[in-house]
């Protein structure tokens, strides 16, 4: 059954964000059967790099209410306090911070973490440090969301460029109604996702767990 998994996550489609690099490879695939043997192989490999990079397979939220999930594929780098981005106004007070490095290997599309609405997205511009920094979260490109759950307490999740990443996209508006599990964007060629809890609730993972976005509990907010 794990076999089986293994084949239908790497051949899961693409998501729309990768069909123009995907089409770029297959053209230059192309282009090589008259240009030259070099061409072709460079053009086929990127395509199918690409392929597996973009790959977007379904996810199945855990059904209780309640439940925080991962808004990312990935590794967790850091959990400790912090306080949200400050152009999301959600004021000063520590909280607690899961940060999820991707790697170039891991799904890259990113997920609602709880029920709620889309209240407040702030872009920032910034540097491309390695996203396995702890600096990345303060220095970085990054796209910074602020949601209500229905509970009436707020979240935020923050994209966050890495080395390679020079395109974050995202897909809600503010006033948006959203689902846990959702899909919400994409951060292009590894990157870091940081997930700011509610005020007081602590977390269930811990430093190296490996995370699956829209998936792994994060934290339960009935705890």
């Amino acid at each position: 059954m794990s076999i089986a998994n293994d084949i239908r996550l790497v051949l899961a489609p693409p998501h729309p964000a990768g069909r123009p690099f995907i089409a770029g490879g297959a053209i230059a695939l192309v282009l090589g059967l008259f240009l030259g043997d070099w061409l072709s192989w460079l053009g086929g490999l990127f395509a199918l790099f690409c392929l597996y990079f973009f790959r977007d397979p379904e996810r199945f939220a855990p059904s209780r209410p309640g439940l925080m999930i991962a808004p990312a594929d990935g590794r967790v780098l850091a959990v400790g306090p912090g306080a949200p981005p400050a152009e999301l106004g959600l004021g000063t007070e520590q909280r607690c911070k899961v940060s999820i490095f991707l790697s170039v290997l891991d799904v890259h599309v990113n997920r609602i973490p709880a029920d709620g609405t889309i209240t407040r997205i702030a872009y920032r511009h910034g540097a491309f440090v390695s996203a396995a920094l702890d600096k990345a979260s303060e220095d970085n490109e990054r796209n910074a969301i602020a949601m209500r759950l229905s509970d009436g307490r707020e979240i935020a999740v923050v994209q966050i460029a890495g080395l390679i990443a020079r395109r974050i996209l995202c897909d809600v508006r503010e006033g948006d109604a959203v689902k846990a599990g959702d899909r919400f964007g994409i951060i292009r060629f590894g990157s870091r996702t940081d997930l700011y809890l509610p005020a007081g609730v602590q977390p269930l993972v811990s430093v190296g767990q490996t995370m699956i976005g829209g998936e792994t509990v994060i934290a339960d907010l009935r705890a």
